[in-house]
């Protein structure tokens, strides 16, 4: 996500290098450059041109610090630009209502019944809601199941009435429901389009006329672009919506939907989608994304990820078994299974200030746990338990089953080892007050 776009951004920057001041010829060198390569994100021209003339104004209105140089301000200005670009401040969900009532529009194929899942899972566990996910989409039965799948999945009821074809008197009947058997949550699942229609817009506007949502959120598929921006703009036209949300920013997405649709639309981004998991849904922060476009990270949302798979309990047990050198292969796979929560590899590297840059070229290989996970699965419950079984025999039998080589059992066997020990410091350093014990050399 972002990827060409940080580096040509950066590119850019570097035109300041050298520099001892800002001037309006080196200024402009530079916006020009930013100005291509937020075109080339597919980034609304308007908006880019919008863009880089508040930049230029504020940067040549400024005294450059002798201490500070000129690609160091620019960076800072663009940064602050491009915060503001994508709504300034992170735009709350209204969860005042009794019941809440939250109605989901969009295209076919924009990820709207996912998201429904995603943000039922999202309000249940961090918000303590009591949701009923609304089944109303009346002319895909494939949605229907969908959203009922993804319900037994969370632990969340789905309403739904299959020979129904009004979906007004669904959602209506649904709002009803909820009140009589206490769910203080309501989400709305509509109907989308290939395209935009007027039976559509009419469809869309008569739902939320009837049920009133205290919040009508449209969620758009953030790899088609342009083509996001403006169908954002004729839904926003006829529905007036309350926010928007970006589906499959994981992908592989040139980031222009994100950073026009607030100028163009006037309304705030709420969520994003980082992938298919249930867990795969973030607040959007437009500071935090401004820093991950220029390469900055987001330790603030990584942190955040990782304490969303904290859980003391575990943690304790853990480090009861560490303590006792009792971890075992159980316990790596529980781990690998949090780490796999958190979202993919790449997009978590990328949130590690100064990182991401250096990773850019790297290849990261998503199915890594896959191969773990194989090779783990091919041991029985006692090799598991006890790694010490493990001899050549044993694991020439995992490598058979897992379906991989020797040596790629032995090196995950390795692995293993490595992440034991480490953690064992690591616990050992906690006990001693953050002082980590090296290993004394002695001479022989």
């Amino acid at each position: 996500m972002f990827e060409n776009l940080s580096e040509r951004l950066d590119r850019s920057f570097k035109l300041l290098k050298g520099e001892g001041k800002i001037t309006e010829i080196n200024v402009a060198e530079t916006l020009k450059d930013v100005r291509k390569a937020l075109l080339d994100a597919d980034v609304n021209y308007k908006v880019a041109k919008q863009f880089t003339d508040m930049v230029k104004e504020k940067a040549l209105g400024q005294d450059v610090l002798t201490s500070v140089k000129p690609g160091q301000l620019m960076v800072k200005i663009v940064h602050d630009e491009l915060a503001e670009l994508m709504g300034g401040a992170t735009a709350e969900i209204n969860l005042q209502g009794s019941p809440v009532i939250i109605l989901m529009a969009g295209l076919q194929g924009s990820g709207k019944t996912t998201f429904s899942g995603k943000l039922a899972n999202m309000l249940k566990t961090k918000k303590g809601k009591n949701p009923l996910l609304v089944a109303a989409d009346v002319y895909r039965p494939a949605a229907i199941e969908q959203l009922h799948v993804l319900g037994e999945q969370i632990g969340v009821p789905v309403y739904s009435e299959p020979e129904n074809k009004n979906p007004v008197e669904i959602a209506r009947n649904a709002v009803k429901e909820a009140k009589t058997k206490g769910y203080n949550l309501v989400i709305v699942d509509t109907a989308g389009r290939l395209a935009v229609d007027e039976q559509m817009m009419q469809e869309i506007a008569a739902v939320k006329q009837a049920i009133q949502p205290h919040e009508t959120l449209f969620v758009v598929d953030s790899m088609t672009g342009q083509d996001a921006v403006n169908t954002a703009k004729e839904f926003n036209d006829r529905l007036d919506f309350s926010g928007v949300v970006l589906t499959k920013l994981d992908g592989d997405t040139r980031g222009g939907a994100a950073l026009s649709i607030r100028t163009v639309v006037s309304k705030p981004i709420k969520f994003v989608g980082t992938g298919e998991r249930m867990e795969a849904l973030d607040v959007f922060h437009p500071a935090r994304m401004a820093d991950r476009i220029l390469g900055m990270g987001d330790i603030v949302s990584l942190v955040e990820r990782v304490q969303a798979q904290y859980d003391e309990e575990e943690d304790r047990k853990l480090q009861k078994k560490l303590a006792k050198n009792q971890f075992d292969f159980n316990d790596f796979m529980v781990q690998i299974q949090q780490v796999k929560k958190m979202g993919n590899l790449k997009d978590l590297i990328a949130m590690i200030p100064g990182v991401g840059k250096m990773m850019k070229d790297v290849d990261i290989d998503e199915n890594a746990f896959k191969v773990i996970e194989s090779v783990i699965h091919s041991m029985t419950p006692a090799e598991r338990s006890n790694p010490a079984l493990l001899d050549s025999s044993r694991r020439r039998r995992i490598a058979g089953g897992s379906g991989q080589s020797i040596q790629e059992v032995n090196k995950i066997i390795k692995q293993f080892d490595n992440i034991r020990k480490m953690m064992q410091m690591m616990t050992a350093a906690k006990k001693s007050g953050g002082k980590m014990k090296m290993p004394v050399l002695r001479k022989r």
